[in-house]
């Protein structure tokens, strides 16, 4: 029998990245920038970085099902803030919606980001903890990219 349950969940995480907002933004609204730190190198990764566009990651994990991660913008504003909706599918099967919330803060040398994302996972198959870790993680990406090339 599948575990029907639905758990509710809102985090914040912030980094302190020493570039300006502009540089920091760039990397979210560059396709190519956005699939070196966002996606895999084996993954399909699709990016249309405006409101009402979507942006998709389909990515195929040794074992266990695919997982596609599907975002729709809602608001974006250049250098300052992005609203987005998603979704993230185990197979066929939906595992959670949220909605995430991006800042983009001036500090001290740099940049805040700060991220809130409320969610609704389903089903035991996404917990609210591997989305935390893993939003963090892409985060750090973000700010390795940062270090490198032209955005750095």
């Amino acid at each position: 029998m599948t575990d029907r349950s639905v758990t509710h969940a809102t985090f914040t995480l912030e980094r302190l990245y020493p570039a300006t907002a502009a540089r920091v933004f760039a990397l979210w609204a560059d396709p190519k920038a956005k699939a070196r730190w966002f996606s895999t190198p084996d993954a399909d990764h699709e990016l249309d970085f405006r409101a009402g566009g979507r942006e998709v990651n389909r990515s195929r994990p040794d074992s266990g099902p695919s997982l596609t991660f599907e975002a729709l913008y809602r608001d974006i504003v250049p250098d300052e803030r992005i609203v987005y909706t998603s979704v993230l599918y185990a197979g066929d099967d939906l595992a959670a919606a949220s909605l995430t919330t991006v800042e983009f803060c001036p500090a001290d040398g740099g940049t805040r980001l700060v991220l809130t994302e409320q969610g609704t996972f389903l089903d035991g198959r996404e917990e609210p903890s591997w989305r935390e870790i893993g939003t963090g993680d892409w985060l750090d990406a973000l700010g390795a990219e940062l270090g490198a090339g032209e955005y750095g």
